[in-house]
């Protein structure tokens, strides 16, 4: 299997800066609402949207920018929606955790984008049309009982449907050994659903990984379960963040970019670095300059 080193390199960049970008923006008070970065989690968007068709069907969720820049490659239209600009992806009024463009969703509600991703999952069974639905989930959504109705309905159905769960180990400010008893495959395997877990941070794991989910899922057209163990890297919105600085840093040793660029040369990561840098600086620049979408 080939790789595509520098492609997977220069989305999680983009999804990096853009991160950095919105922080920045929020400390100047030039967000509406709150925001929810994907800082430490990369790897997992760009990895499973490389095996995408155009017309798979993605359900996201409030932690939604990464896997939003991954599948469309949108950063302006995405700058533009959070901003509150009328030339946002939902027109300025959906803001930072209500995306839709092409077949991307995403909503806040915990849960609520595994019901709706089973009951896509299921049109697309019923239409035969070959198309498969990724929906992503994290730790924190094991408290939701839809995500058990929802899993339960998959399996009797075989419809299918890759449900991604990105467990960074934290529901908001809570750890996971305080919030989930058992573990996550056991209870994803109570369902009769097909699972694997893998802790990486590594596209060179992860790519291969969701190569084989998604093919498992668009040819069985059965669901299954793939679990990566990770660790988001900034605090779960801007400053709520209780952790230990020791733990932080030790992850940040971890963190995906480093294990691309250890496989990549200086002179290619420096040039993909400044081509994302220049993109979002133009692209600040124009949204900044447009007009805010409509109240009422």
């Amino acid at each position: 299997m080939v790789i595509p080193y520098k492609i997977l390199y220069k989305k999680m960049v983009l999804i990096r800066k853009f991160e950095e970008l919105l922080l920045d923006l929020f400390s100047k008070g030039k967000l509406f609402g709150t925001t929810h970065t994907y800082v430490g989690q990369e790897a997992i968007a760009v990895s499973v949207m490389e095996h995408l068709n155009e017309a798979d069907v993605v359900f996201s969720n409030h932690r939604c920018h990464g896997h939003f820049l991954a599948k469309e490659d949108d950063p302006e239209g995405l700058l533009a929606e959070i901003m509150g600009r009328k030339n946002g992806v939902c027109g300025g009024r959906g803001g930072s955790q209500h995306l839709h463009k092409n077949n991307f969703y995403s909503n806040g509600i915990q849960g609520g984008t595994v019901a709706n991703a089973l009951g896509m999952a299921f049109a697309e069974k019923y239409n035969q049309t070959g198309n498969i639905v990724v929906v992503f989930m994290g730790d924190g959504t094991w408290g939701e009982g839809i995500s058990y109705e929802s899993l339960n309905m998959a399996s009797l159905w075989g419809v299918p449907l890759l449900v991604v769960v990105e467990n960074n180990r934290y529901a908001q400010s809570t750890p996971l050994e305080l919030n989930l008893a058992g573990s996550i495959i056991q209870r994803v395997q109570a369902f009769d659903i097909e699972a694997d877990e893998v802790e990486s941070n590594d596209v060179a794991v992860l790519y291969p990984k969701f190569e084989e989910a998604v093919k498992f899922v668009r040819e069985k057209q059965k669901p299954f379960v793939q679990i990566v163990n990770t660790y988001r890297l900034n605090a779960h919105s801007k400053g709520d963040d209780d952790r230990s600085k020791g733990e932080v840093e030790k992850w940040w040793e971890k963190e995906p970019l480093l294990y691309l660029e250890n496989k990549m040369l200086k002179e290619d990561i420096d040039q993909i670095k400044l081509s994302v840098e220049k993109r979002l600086q133009e692209i600040d620049q124009r949204v900044q300059d447009m007009e805010f979408a409509s109240i009422g």
